[in-house]
């Protein structure tokens, strides 16, 4: 079903004008009389068809009946440009497991902090909560300031959206009409705690990838904990979700991101996933064993792609559109910390994407370091902004042999990987220089950083696109889809954007669907 954005429409009084021809009209003075002179009787005039004025939302009549002991809370309503809906507040901590239905006029408010489950620990003991939160396609969840709703260790989420009819977190002011362009930071985030390996412990004296190794989620005030041992870990699925205006700042320099996962392994599914306007990352991934499938990050504040700590992902059809004059690097690639050699050692590959810098000048669009282990195949890189540096590659552990160093893959790999830029590269910090970062670069097959883009619509190919060899990413892992054309969006796959998203002033992915500053309804 499509999405309709709705409107409304005012009639115009000058109708009333429209049927009285050349007839006199004699306006009054003072106590004077309106005289119509019909010299002839005219046809009758039809009566104008009506414009049909869309009919706002209304609430629903109260909240539903969840299977949580605590249950939900009517909240009253709240009035937007769509309507007005019912609110029905989530309980702060999910003890059973639960489903949000999707109800015609009704929005899921998430008040602070809401946990479901309790946190598991690192090791599944047989004590887990067990908590599994199912959310129907169309639901919409909205928050405020400091809200944000963690999925503990042991406990899962089932929120999956259909092409039509997907599932949106977003903030109170969207809701209310409030924002702009620019708005963000307006709630915090969603979060998927897990179990499987992170590096950088907590715990001094840790070994990092084992059940001893744990982290904390930042800025949280009450710990929040992720990590462990178990590779093939769930924390259920996440599929057609957009994730709006996030970012909030939880405590000091720490805030969330639209969609922040920790140690979440394999046995996790994440697909279809759109961050919007988020004011820190658009997404980030501490550590963990999982694969994504058609990822959009629009107007993220600061990197649009961050991973770290050990994270090992595959992703395939990733779309990065920076606002203009907004964010910091496309990509940004784990830590320069002292903590290079701990492992498992980063290593995310990705095929098939689609990055526009388009903020403000930076050092760089994509940065890597840490002694990471990368690859980007089969993809598109464009500097819109005229003075930003394509490529940067820190520190002599992320460019040595494989096997140099314990769980060491070698260099980054580049292929069919093409580049527009004024700049194509930099020198990064350690030594490495911008000869050495092109040398890489070159060593790969099909690169080019001399490309021209044609791109249409910011994202779709063009004959320049579509016309560079591919490389079969089934070589780097079998998670992986072998394309006919490079970047995220070519003839035959470039409908995956559609039904789903969401539009703004940066990027349109369908014509049919609403501006991210509104709401569906349906």
């Amino acid at each position: 079903m499509t999405n309709l954005h709705r409107s409304l429409v005012l009639g115009c009084s000058a109708l009333a004008l429209a049927s009285c021809g050349a007839d006199e009209i004699v306006s009054p003075g003072t106590g004077g009389n309106i005289t119509i002179n019909n010299t002839n009787t005219p046809a009758p005039t039809p009566t104008p068809t009506p414009t049909p004025t869309a009919t706002l939302v209304t609430p629903a009549a109260g909240c539903p009946t969840i299977s949580d002991p605590v249950g939900l809370t009517d909240s009253g309503t709240i009035n937007g440009p769509t309507g007005e809906y019912r609110v029905c507040t989530l309980p702060s901590r999910f003890t059973a497991s639960s489903t949000l239905p999707y109800i015609e006029g009704l929005l899921y408010r998430i008040d602070g902090r809401v946990d479901v489950g309790t946190d598991g620990g690192p090791v599944d003991t047989g004590a887990d909560t067990d908590v599994e939160l199912t959310i129907e396609p169309g639901v919409i969840l909205f928050s405020q300031g400091s809200g944000w709703m963690n999925i503990n260790r042991g406990n899962t989420i089932q929120a999956n959206g259909t092409a039509s009819r997907p599932i949106i977190f977003t903030s109170r002011d969207n809701v209310q009409g409030l924002n702009t362009i620019n708005s963000s930071g307006q709630w915090g985030g969603l979060v998927l705690s897990g179990r499987a390996p992170v590096t950088d412990c907590i715990a001094p004296g840790a070994t990092p990838g084992t059940a001893a190794c744990e982290r904390q989620v930042e800025g949280a005030v009450q710990p929040a904990l992720f990590g462990g041992a178990t590779s093939d870990d769930s924390s259920g699925s996440l599929q057609f979700v957009q994730l709006r205006y996030s970012g909030f700042v939880l405590s000091g320099d720490n805030e969330l991101q639209a969609l922040t996962t920790g140690g979440v392994g394999s046995g996790t599914t994440i697909n279809n996933i759109m961050s919007y306007n988020s004011s820190d990352d658009g997404v980030e991934f501490f550590g963990g064993r999982f694969n994504v499938r058609n990822l959009i990050v629009v107007g993220a504040e600061d990197d649009s792609l961050d991973t770290d700590t050990g994270v090992k992902i595959n992703m395939q059809n990733v779309i990065a559109i920076q606002r203009p004059n907004v964010g910091d690097t496309i990509i940004e690639a784990d830590s320069n910390n002292g903590l290079e050699e701990q492992t498992p050692r980063q290593k995310t590959q990705i095929s098939n994407a689609t990055f526009i810098h388009n903020g403000a000048e930076q050092d760089q669009a994509i940065r890597i370091r840490g002694g990471t282990d990368f690859a980007i195949v089969n993809s598109v890189l464009v500097d819109a902004t005229g003075g930003t540096p394509c490529l940067r590659l820190d520190l002599p552990e992320t460019i040595r042999a494989a096997g140099a160093g314990p769980d060491e893959d070698g260099p980054p790999v580049f292929a069919s990987f093409v580049m527009d830029c004024a700049t194509d590269f930099r020198d990064g910090s350690g030594g490495v220089t911008a000869a050495q970062t092109q040398a890489i670069f070159d060593g790969g097959s099909n690169n080019d950083a001399a490309f021209t883009n044609t791109l249409t619509m910011t994202f779709v190919n063009g004959s320049n696109e579509n016309g560079v060899a591919v490389f079969d990413p089934k070589a780097l892992a079998a998670f992986f889809n072998t394309p006919t054309n490079i970047g995220a969006a070519y003839p035959g796959n470039d409908t995956w954007v559609q039904g789903w998203t969401c539009n703004s002033a940066t990027v349109t992915f369908d014509s049919n669907v609403t501006d991210c500053s509104s709401l569906p309804v349906y």
